[in-house]
């Protein structure tokens, strides 16, 4: 929550600052910048360099200030560390009241001290050690029932607020210590950015589970692009026909919606009955991950072509492959590209489950192995791997839109 908090307030204050900045600048000179009308304009709409890269500069300050990285100049405060103490009465059998203190040191490693005992008359004092952000168990000497710590009534199940953390009464009546834990996140939840670059390092350089870092990269970036050729190859073509004959549309239509909302991973085990759990079973959920995007995309770039052009392709004596061809393929090319988008951010979601039974390379695999033995670390580079080569291959199909459909966005 904390977290979700300050990127809110780091999105305010960036977009005000941007705003400010702008004020006074001059307007740039496009084809966009001449539209009387823009407030609801896809067209117009170009993303804000500036809000891409403070965002990525937020994200990375905000990762590194709640994992202690020193690579950023200001993090939010961390688990305690050092000294402290509380004091506790205990009642005795013969219902006399002694005090005690315990004396706790708080940081990395766990060796406890000796336990010391001081004093006749009072029940003594006790030395332990307490790893940051862990709690700890404390024996008391002798077998005095603990009534109060520092001067609060305490009883089983109950805790007591004291400088540097909090104590507790187990249900048998044995004292708990817990350091404050402060709002940075623990390693094995969020590691820090250096942790995850020196791990990309160590794999990048040995390799993991017997494979280099960059065969477990072609073994996914294989699958998915195998996976979704085949789905755009089949998808396409059914769109074209679902959009084109009602027919073709009564008889797949029930199909592809049944299947639209079916999630991928609910398909796992069907497809390891049919196909087996090798590569042949990967690469088909993968097709059926893209096919129904594709064909969604397909059909609706069809239902999307103005009647009015293909009246203007009848009058002047068109035929229905030319029509097909000259006026309904163009104007349902940026359906298909957006829908190729999706279909490609689809299949990435998927390789990982796609990698879950008997693969031997992928970055899935890597995710999913890692997990096993809590290296968060890996399993970090690992998202952020598949993130990045999924960007790239989005940016590929946007420059690829760009230049194969030009007039995407005019009428």
């Amino acid at each position: 929550m904390a977290i979700l908090l300050v990127y809110i307030l780091s999105f305010v204050l960036a977009a005000t600052a941007a705003g400010l900045l702008r004020r006074g600048r001059m307007r740039r000179a496009d084809f966009s910048s001449l539209k009387t009308v823009t407030f609801g304009d896809e067209s117009a709409i170009r993303p804000d360099r500036i809000a891409s890269i403070a965002s990525v500069v937020v994200i990375f300050l905000l990762w590194g200030a709640f994992t202690g990285s020193k690579l950023v100049p200001l993090h939010v405060p961390g688990p305690f560390a050092g000294e402290t103490s509380f004091v506790y009465q205990a009642e005795t059998g013969d219902g006399a009241v002694s005090d005690g203190r315990v004396r706790i040191t708080v940081g990395p490693g766990g060796q406890l001290p000796t336990a010391e005992t001081a004093g006749t008359d009072a029940l003594g004092e006790v030395a332990v050690a307490v790893q940051s952000g862990r709690d700890k168990l404390i024996q008391l000497p002798g077998e005095a029932r603990v009534v109060s710590v520092n001067g609060t009534g305490i009883a089983p199940g109950g805790t007591v607020s004291v400088a540097d953390g909090t104590v507790s009464m187990t249900a048998k009546g044995t004292l708990s210590f817990a350091a404050e834990k402060g709002l940075q996140m623990e390693p094995i939840w969020l590691p820090s950015p250096e942790a995850v670059v020196g791990r990309f390092i160590e794999i990048m350089t040995n390799g993991y589970q017997n494979h280099s870092l960059w065969e477990h990269i072609g073994a996914s970036l294989l699958r998915v692009l195998t996976g979704f050729a085949l789905g755009a190859a089949v998808g396409i073509p059914l769109g074209y026909a679902m959009g084109l004959s009602g027919w073709f549309r009564g008889w797949f239509d029930p199909i592809v919606e049944f299947m639209r909302p079916v999630p991928p991973l609910a398909l796992i085990p069907l497809v390891i009955i049919w196909f087996g759990i090798w590569e042949t079973g990967k690469v088909v959920l993968l097709f059926l991950a893209a096919l129904w995007v594709m064909t969604i995309a397909a059909r609706a770039g069809v239902s999307g072509v103005k009647i009015s052009k293909i009246h203007a392709a009848y009058s002047l004596g068109a035929s229905k492959w030319q029509i097909l061809r000259h006026v309904i393929v163009p104007n349902s090319l940026p359906e298909i590209f957006t829908g190729a988008r999706v279909a490609m951010g689809v299949c990435w979601g998927t390789v990982v489950a796609a990698e879950l039974v008997a693969a031997q390379m992928g970055a899935g695999m890597m995710i999913i192995a890692a997990s096993k033995f809590q290296l968060t670390d890996i399993v970090l580079m690992g998202i952020i791997l598949i993130g990045l080569i999924g960007f790239g291959i989005d940016m590929l199909m946007r420059q690829a839109e760009t230049r194969l459909v030009p007039w995407k966005g005019r009428s």
